[in-house]
């Protein structure tokens, strides 16, 4: 029996006992196209997907007030406000709605195209070297720095940044560092990472992604739970090359933001449903083999921080994205050093969260699409 309908009919056998599509049920959010229109859809054990605006609409009893989400981000912003619970009443009805067959707005995962989950973020925040490992190797080994302290510890005469973050006394981290991601580089699950025209040292970094639930404003670290919608996963390639010159340091727009540059999905993840998201297994591979083996309990500044540290920067809104920082494992950091080429495959895992599946192609000629 092919696996497809082995999932179908397991999924089927599991609703009839009321454990599948039920409200408790694990479920994953996506955007996803069936032949040129696009859709929010709630995924089930990353095989199934229910386009929720068709489900809702055939669900006459019980019946909702509840619009359906024009976007992922619509959905974001209503999710406390009706739109949770109206998902929780699809997914306890839809057996009752099969009546003799499937019905029309189930679909097989591989018979969709996965669309970045949101298009687009308004603002997308990545952190810079929020692993100690990860400093250590972009440091050449070494697991100290030049004035002395420990990779991932502050140096002598760091201080607060007044209005945007407040050292204690007794916090020896560096403070956060954080920069821009375009979010017109972002690109789905399968789609391809394309090799920059003239740039040959292009890495990855496997990330976990925050998405934000609601405005957010200068937040407390205390309350910055409050404001995470979920997770999802990023791939934030870079170019390791630089800009040919050393004015005013490091190039971020070189580095960070060429097209293709920010893999991200396949889903989103609701909070709910990571109960720690300082403990999850990170692994990165390249064409099979493991480069990045990890786990985000060893992040110098932890989810709650970084969400809160944004804010104090710059009002965040809802499905905005803040990208949390790469282990270890990096291919710059390697001697020799292994970047990407035509023909890899790209693959990040973070346990719980998903897999994010990317090839790799060679760059197209100057001015063709």
């Amino acid at each position: 029996m092919p696996r497809v309908v082995r999932t179908i009919a397991a999924l089927v056998v599991c609703a009839a006992a009321s454990t599948v599509f039920g409200q408790n049920m694990p479920f994953k959010l996506g955007t996803f196209d069936q032949n040129g229109r696009s859709f929010v859809g709630i995924v089930l054990k990353d095989a199934i997907v229910i386009d929720f605006a068709q489900a809702s609409a055939a669900l006459k009893a019980p019946a909702s007030k509840v619009a359906a989400p024009s976007d992922m981000k619509d959905l974001i912003a209503r999710y406390d406000s009706g739109v949770r619970a109206r998902i929780g009443e699809v997914l306890a009805n839809t057996k009752p709605l099969e009546g003799a067959g499937r019905p029309a707005f189930v679909h097989d995962l591989k018979s969709l195209k996965t669309l970045p989950p949101i298009t687009y973020p308004t603002t997308m925040l990545n952190v810079a070297v929020n692993y100690r490992a990860h400093a250590a190797e972009m440091a050449g080994g070494s697991a100290t720095q030049a004035g002395g302290a420990a990779q991932g510890d502050a140096l002598p005469g760091t201080t607060s940044a007044p209005g945007i973050w407040e050292r204690k006394p007794d916090d020896k981290r560096w403070n956060p560092y954080m920069f821009f991601k375009s979010p017109t580089v972002v690109i789905a699950d399968g789609e391809a990472i394309r090799l920059p025209v003239g740039r040959t040292s292009i890495d990855w970094e496997c990330e976990l992604g925050v998405v934000l639930s609601r405005t957010a404003d200068h937040v407390p670290v205390d309350r910055a739970a409050d404001y995470i919608f979920g997770y999802t996963l990023e791939n934030d390639v870079s170019d390791r090359a630089g800009r040919g010159d050393t004015r005013h340091g490091s190039d971020w727009v070189i580095g960070k933001n060429h097209d293709t540059f920010a893999p991200m999905g396949p889903f989103i993840v609701p909070k709910e449903f990571v109960p720690n998201p300082q403990n999850l297994v990170v692994k990165f591979t390249l064409n099979g083999q493991l480069m990045q083996d990890a786990n985000t309990s060893l992040m110098i500044h932890s989810v709650n921080e970084l969400v809160s540290y944004g804010s104090h920067i710059l009002t965040l809104r809802p499905g905005d994205v803040i990208a949390t920082g790469s282990p270890a494992g990096v291919g710059s950091a390697r001697k020799p050093p292994i970047f990407f080429k035509a023909g890899d495959v790209s693959v990040c895992t973070y346990e719980g969260i998903g897999t994010l599946t990317n090839p790799v192609v060679a760059p197209r000629a100057p001015g063709t699409k």
